[in-house]
């Protein structure tokens, strides 16, 4: 029998995808299957473009299909060749240079392009956009733009929906000072109501995002290069890169030339035939169906499982009857689930819960005792609950705070057990519950085999928990181990030890050698800060420090804020401060006009809404140390006034908190540290709730606590030992700061550490010393203290020209 000719137009998500379901169907021995692809490439995933132009994967790493796989697969991809016309009588696509290629069956998946709105000083003379401007669609978009911030220090994204926040964190990611404006009053006005996207931007903001809501851009200046654009209202903001983000539309210029019926989108029917045409059909973003066109994933995979099924004869009376949109995603970092409706009709019912100070929003809108919308922005730890009922329309329980909240607070994911086969699980690849536990079968049985072989979780990434979830329920226990789970950062295969032992041996004394000696000379940025404060801890005064590798607030030795300006915290031992010192912090306020002075839950006065040029001269003028409120370090030890004045006092905590922080002050550790003393039981400073704290009791000894918490969640912490003196309980805790220092995964708080190892374990390390290293950990911690130099001290030399060059803001 002769094989039909199936010719896709489109080789991006749709297309490809097609490719795979109709391949997996036995489509080989039923077609000759024939793609053109605009791009050079084989087939890449578009929903990590924002990560690639923020570094933190390569054009490599986002690969779905490289040009290999076709030919694996006898595909003929016309890669980097653009289908120029169809000819519908007799059934021919007209590439670039010639080339004809004849079907039986044609599939239009062209996929949309970038709108461009009517902005004057977007193009050159010459018709191509004026030097700086740029879209983000496509790779070769991706790497113009990487290459070309490099000479600029401020961008602006036109556009606040999902494409234009995606720019902004990639440009963020690159170090940019960055501006979206928005003509809408809310950012992602598509998926989000107005209270959801103010709690959004106000988190975009403390994250170093500058918003402009509606704001309507009228130009790009500039002559040859971009300098700044102006807005309606006469008002303009300089900047030397400009990134339109302003939506996309149906790429359909191809469909209307061959005849095809064109509204907004390639109208096609629920077959995902064209009207005009049963040998033609469309899929994707090109498509229109049932009046609607589909900006997001979950739908194209739909359509493409659909059109797969009819083609191979799978399923000849599958019909695709459209798509519930239900959308997991991460927003900058933020988690987010939207699900079907945003907008509240007659008659809802609405459930809200608001939380803006820790960027909390959920809300389910329900119709007819159904789940017909929900948003959960900042905690996403229910959305699978969520998105079992709105998928399988289910009624609802009459607890309708069961789908907002887990029992008691937990934060644990949700069971995966109720979850259909049919459920979507990864939307960045389309993956379902099915796909997986198929993959766990077929014999993948740990989270990175899984991802591997299913590409599920190599997205955005936020779908990882559930499909550990997955994996551990389709696996009944037998749960392969990962190496990589025990490598201390991704780019790196090494666990800690491994990665501490190699580069003492090595003598790897910055970033950029570790990367070079141990990962094929690959950089990985989200490796950077984690090998950067490994690195100091091994090497101290010989550690070679290298920019780039440092988050901002570690290179300015300051806590950058929400508008961009930076706090200052002096170091008060003990909490205790001399009229001279208080002077100095009025004369400095004033000097500077410090927009607030406040004293902090660490007794200590902190100077907000400084802007970065003037650091140095603050540091000058206030003559004190750094307080390290900025970095992973030990932060402050609280105290209590002691036995010298306290009529309750045992133990004088005050003599013993000011001997802490000079011991310790700046030694870096893999979260922050913060330590208390208390003079009796009585714990006023709170003391057993810190990493580390000292309580005094009867007799003049002390108790000694480990891994304490009080911040999101509250945890005593426990007891390690009773010590005679203040030397016994600086030994203990030194020697506990320093194996906290040689064995903490990166970013691990000191309480998670102390319960993944024990405090009787700890207690035969550090007290008992069954492994014999307490005298090596007494000294290691003494020389990082010698080694300490205050860090404000050194501002006199800039580690560079611009660490503290001003950031030009609206003009």
């Amino acid at each position: 029998m002769r094989k039909q000719r199936l010719v896709i137009i489109g080789n991006g998500m749709a297309g490809a995808r097609l490719i795979e379901e109709v391949l997996d169907r036995g489509g080989r021995d039923l077609f000759e299957i024939v793609v053109f692809g605009d791009e050079p490439y084989g087939n890449y995933n578009r929903i990590l473009l924002s990560s690639v132009l923020g570094g933190a994967h390569s054009a490599e790493d986002i690969l779905i299909n490289p040009p290999a796989w076709y030919q694996q697969n006898g595909v003929k991809l016309h890669a980097g060749l653009r289908a120029d016309a169809v000819d519908r009588g007799r059934k021919e696509v007209h590439g670039t240079g010639g080339i004809v290629e004849t079907y039986d069956k044609l599939v239009i998946a062209t996929g949309s392009r970038p709108f461009i709105p009517a902005i004057s000083g977007i193009y050159a003379d010459s018709g191509a956009f004026k030097r700086g401007v740029f879209v983000l669609r496509t790779l070769d978009d991706c790497r113009k733009i990487t290459s070309f911030a490099t000479t600029c220090r401020k961008a602006v994204v036109i556009g606040g929906g999902m494409l234009g926040l995606e720019a902004a964190q990639g440009l963020l990611d690159r170090g940019l000072e960055v501006h979206v404006v928005h003509k809408s009053p809310h950012l992602m006005n598509t998926q989000l109501d107005p209270p959801a996207s103010a709690i959004l931007k106000e988190t975009l903001k403390c994250m170093g995002l500058h918003i402009h809501l509606e704001k309507m851009t009228s130009a790009v200046l500039g002559q040859g290069r971009v300098a700044g654009v102006a807005f309606e209202d006469g008002s303009s903001l300089w900047c030397d890169m400009v990134i339109i983000a302003a939506g996309i539309k149906p790429n359909v210029d191809l469909a209307r030339q061959a005849g095809l019926a064109v509204e907004r989108g390639l109208v096609v029917n629920d077959e995902l035939s064209c009207l005009n045409d049963p040998a033609a059909f469309a899929i994707g973003e090109c498509s229109q169906h049932r009046g609607k066109t589909y900006g997001v994933l979950a739908p194209l995979w739909e359509q493409a499982r659909v059109l797969a099924d009819r083609l191979t004869g799978r399923n000849p009376s599958m019909a695709y009857r459209g798509s519930k949109v239900a959308t997991r995603l991460k927003v900058m970092g933020v988690d987010l689930v939207c699900l079907g409706e945003k907008d509240t009709g007659e008659g809802d019912e609405v459930v809200q819960y608001s939380e803006p100070s820790r960027g909390i929003y959920k809300k389910l809108l329900i119709r007819d005792n159904r789940l017909v919308g929900a948003i959960l922005l900042g905690d996403s730890a229910m959305g699978s609950a969520c998105q079992r009922v709105f998928d399988r329309e289910e009624r609802l329980p009459a607890d309708r705070a069961s789908l907002l909240f887990t029992p008691g607070g937990e934060t644990k994911v949700t069971s995966v057990a109720d979850l259909t086969d049919t459920t979507q699980v990864c939307n960045c690849n389309g993956i379902s519950k099915g796909d997986i536990v198929a993959a766990v079968k077929a014999g993948y049985r740990s989270l990175k085999a899984v991802c591997d072989a299913t590409r599920a979780g190599t997205g955005c990434g936020s779908c990882k928990p559930q499909v550990q979830a997955i994996v551990e329920l389709a696996a009944n226990g037998l749960i392969v181990d990962d190496p990589s789970a025990y490598y201390y950062v991704p780019g790196v295969p090494l666990s800690k030890s491994e990665l501490i032992k190699v580069c003492k041996e090595q003598g790897l004394r910055s970033v950029s050698a570790v990367f070079n000696a141990l990962a094929g000379g690959k950089d990985d940025p989200d490796s950077k800060m984690g090998l950067a404060s490994l690195l100091k801890t091994i090497w101290g005064e010989e550690y070679e420090d290298e920019r780039d590798a440092r988050f901002i607030n570690d290179r300015v030795h300051a806590n950058i804020q929400k508008d961009g300006t930076f706090s200052v915290v002096p170091r008060i031992y003990g909490g205790v401060v001399t009229p001279e010192q208080l002077r100095r912090i009025a004369s400095v306020a004033e000097k500077y006009d410090v927009r607030r002075v406040k004293i902090t839950g660490g007794q200590r006065i902190d100077l907000l809404g400084i802007p970065r040029e003037k650091l140095p001269e603050v540091w000058n003028d206030l003559g004190m140390p750094s307080g390290h409120a900025y970095t992973r370090a030990f932060r402050t030890c609280k105290t209590c006034v002691g036995s010298e004045f306290c009529r309750y006092g045992l133990g004088d905590s005050l003599g013993l908190g000011i001997k802490i922080e000079k011991m310790f002050q700046g030694i870096e550790t893999p979260h922050k540290l913060k330590l208390a003393t208390t003079g009796c039981p009585r714990n006023c400073s709170e003391a057993t709730t810190k990493d580390l704290g000292a309580v005094a009791i009867e007799g003049g000894k002390w108790e000694v606590y480990l891994g304490g918490a009080a911040g999101s969640r509250v945890r005593k912490g426990d007891l390690l030992c009773v010590a005679r003196v203040h030397d016994e309980v600086l030994m203990y805790m030194g020697r506990f700061i320093q194996y906290y220092r040689e064995h903490a995964r990166y970013q691990e708080r000191a309480y998670d550490f102390v319960e993944r190892l024990g405090i009787e374990k700890l207690s035969r390390i550090l007290v008992d010393d069954v492994e014999g290293i307490c005298q090596r950990l007494d000294a290691e911690i003494q020389a990082a203290g010698d080694a300490y130099v205050d860090p404000w001290q050194e501002a006199a030399n800039p580690e560079h020209p611009n660490q503290f060059a001003r950031v030009l803001t609206l003009v």
